[in-house]
């Protein structure tokens, strides 16, 4: 589907598989400690989840030789950089796919520290955790829904599908999430109704309306999570330096997908990125910062 030109590489990523966000060595380890809500209570009520979570943020310790990744949405064009980059970085890697035989033309197939496994979001959190598995220690989403004649299909994979790997992480235990949204995804709120990028993606099934309420249940699920809305998806090289800024923040700009797959792999070692929604893009004139800092300029939420 040709995307219109006014949202080229401008306000918007086109649509496709990986946009989601229904969008980035040494050998790094885990952080020795990470801040977690612990969840007390919890209620389902319709699609939204409820809880009381205890108001001070406590240390939980993380097995630092534990370093294995669940990524979700690995085929996709984003998702396929942020396998890349973990697997550069000394991660081992489960891709969750689903079309193994993509997966296989697409991703490396002889690095032992690649596994690949078939994992569908829209497939209910019981099958996702067995996919998971155990031995992951974190979880990133990448997925995106693929644009048809289905209006229900951002609801299926933008919502309901994230919905189901957090409920899939919450049965295993894992605690660390990282999710691939979109700027914009609160455009109603920030008086951006009629924004074209605004209106054109909730044009398909009110995707954006989707992946805010997915966000929205992800912050209240008590899991340590950072939420990343990228701008506009480029799939050339990055041309300038990321600029990080808080949630409902950014309504227009772009950035290269290396960068948003490099900003998702660093908020798993910086401890500044837990419970954070950021908002990223690129610009040939910002100034060099490190992750430590972009992650520590940015209030908790």
């Amino acid at each position: 589907m040709a995307t219109p030109l006014f949202l080229r590489n401008s306000l918007f990523p086109p649509l496709h598989h990986s946009f989601l966000p229904f969008p980035k060595y040494s050998f790094p380890s885990f952080p020795s400690s990470i801040k977690s809500r612990p969840l007390t209570s919890t209620m389902m009520r319709g699609s939204e989840i409820t809880e009381e979570v205890s108001e001070t943020k406590e240390a939980v310790n993380v097995d630092t030789k534990k370093k294995t990744i669940f990524v979700a949405g690995a085929t996709g064009s984003t998702g396929k950089r942020v396998v890349e980059q973990l697997l550069s970085k000394g991660f081992s890697v489960k891709a969750g796919v689903r079309d193994l035989g993509k997966a296989k033309t697409l991703l490396s197939n002889d690095n032992p520290s690649l596994q690949i496994v078939q994992a569908d979001v829209t497939e209910g959190s019981a099958k996702l955790a067995e996919a998971i598995g155990e031995d992951s220690d974190a979880v990133i989403c990448a997925t995106g829904f693929r644009p048809g004649w289905d209006l229900f299909a951002p609801w299926k994979v933008d919502n309901f599908g994230t919905v189901n790997l957090v409920e899939a992480c919450r049965k295993l235990g894992v605690n660390r999430f990282i999710l691939i949204s979109s700027i914009l995804v609160n455009g109603a709120a920030m008086g951006q109704v009629f924004n074209p990028a605004y209106i054109f993606l909730n044009v398909f099934g009110l995707t954006l309306i989707a992946k805010l309420q997915a966000e929205q249940y992800i912050r209240k699920s008590g899991i340590n999570y950072t939420i990343i809305r990228p701008g506009g998806l480029r799939n050339d090289p990055p041309t300038g330096n990321v600029v990080m800024e808080p949630e409902d923040t950014l309504y227009e700009g772009s950035i290269s997908r290396d960068q948003v797959a490099e900003v998702a792999v660093e908020s798993l070692v910086h401890p500044e990125s837990c419970f954070k929604v950021v908002e990223i893009v690129s610009h040939t004139d910002a100034p060099k910062r490190s992750y430590k800092d972009l992650f520590g300029s940015i209030k908790l939420t």
